[in-house]
């Protein structure tokens, strides 16, 4: 009987002969398990591109461990975060940073993810890497250029920041960090490029990939200043909240916030424009103590001061008054401090008369000897 139920279970795994299933090849298996290597957790989480990053941070031997910058740019769902960084053997040094949950600070109201608020986060970094190493690179104003100007920085199609010649000294440098985000023609990652270039950080680009640009049949790049005008001024959101407000339904769901904080399509340009110009004035503006943060969980009238949670160490005296108040609690009707330092003097006061004592009593010993 154990013979036949051991013969059914092995039939019952066999596969059937009249399965019309090829030959399958397990790839797999279990060498491919053994010899698998976990990626490392930046890789994992999709955050950090180690191919690139190793040629970032590569530094010549001859340059004498001297720092070598990267304009990094990451987007979540709900924020743009740009930073200096430099590196070193274990780790890596932050310089500055920016992100786009400041922006209200400086008068943007909404819309903290889209090409004009990367333009804006990359522009604050900018005006604050200068003003900490106190350089004098302004940059290029966007909104007092004509759009036939634009472009003047770019000597065959390259980036070139011209030099400060009354201080003499050279811009800061950066490059640029994508991660493992897509460089497509376009992309917000090159609105914070250009925010940052404009800033007066010289990060090493061309033009080739801004809102329109395109190569036409010949194989020549066209550049179109107007469309990249527009989407750092909001005015491709603008355009589409003008769209959408045929459909009374679709606006309401799309720019709910924009309508709670009052901002319209003809608002967006001088929002931006505002904006530009308080980020100059002053780059390291605080937030309001009367605001509460952007996810609203901050109290207004919480103390600003540093707290400590240290405990202090108690002295004698603290101590003695700690006792003090243990033995009243334990039923000691009174006890004075006169009380506490006699009961301290009393053993030794003891002490004293019984050496009188002795002493006196080997007095008497020695005169009934001679006697």
């Amino acid at each position: 009987h154990r013979r036949h139920r051991r013969h059914r279970r092995h039939r019952r795994h066999r596969p059937s002969r009249s399965s019309t299933m090829g030959f399958v090849k397990v790839i797999k298996n279990k060498a491919y398990f053994k010899r698998y290597q976990v990626k490392f957790k930046r890789r994992r989480e999709c955050k950090t591109d180690y191919y690139a990053r190793q040629r970032l941070i590569l530094q010549d031997k001859n340059k004498y461990n001297t720092n070598k910058y990267r304009f990094v740019v990451r987007f979540t769902n709900t924020d743009i975060v740009c930073q200096i960084f430099s590196s070193d053997l274990d780790h890596d040094n932050c310089i500055a940073s920016a992100y786009a949950h400041e922006l209200p600070r400086y008068g943007v109201k909404c819309g903290f993810t889209n090409y004009a608020a990367a333009y804006c986060t990359g522009l604050l970094l900018a005006r604050r890497v200068n003003s900490k190493f106190k350089l004098n690179y302004d940059g290029e104003v966007r909104a007092e250029l004509d759009t036939e100007e634009w472009g003047n920085e770019y000597f065959d199609g390259e980036f070139n920041m011209e030099d400060d010649e009354e201080s003499g000294k050279n811009a800061f440098t950066a490059l640029l960090d994508v991660g493992l985000a897509r460089t497509t023609t376009g992309s917000r990652l090159f609105g914070a490029l250009k925010g940052a270039c404009d800033g007066g950080v010289d990060i090493p680009h061309s033009n080739r990939r801004f809102p329109g640009s395109s190569v036409d049949e010949e194989g020549e790049l066209q550049v179109d200043n107007e469309v990249q005008r527009k989407y750092i001024f909001g005015g491709h959101v603008a355009d589409y909240m003008r769209k959408l407000q045929e459909n009374e339904e679709d606006y309401k769901r799309q720019f709910s916030r924009y309508i709670d904080a009052g901002v319209g399509a003809d608002d967006l340009e001088k929002m931006y424009t505002d904006a530009h110009a308080a980020i100059r004035a002053d780059p390291f503006k605080k937030r309001d103590p009367s605001r509460l943060g952007r996810f609203k969980t901050g109290d207004p009238k919480r103390s600003r001061e540093k707290k400590s949670y240290k405990t202090a160490r108690k002295g004698r005296e603290d101590k003695a008054d700690a006792i003090r108040q243990t033995l009243l609690e334990m039923g000691k009707k009174s006890v004075s401090v006169m009380d506490w330092k006699e009961d301290d003097e009393a053993p030794a006061e003891e002490k004293v008369e019984e050496k009188v004592e002795a002493e006196e009593e080997e007095d008497d010993d020695e005169d009934d000897d001679l006697l």
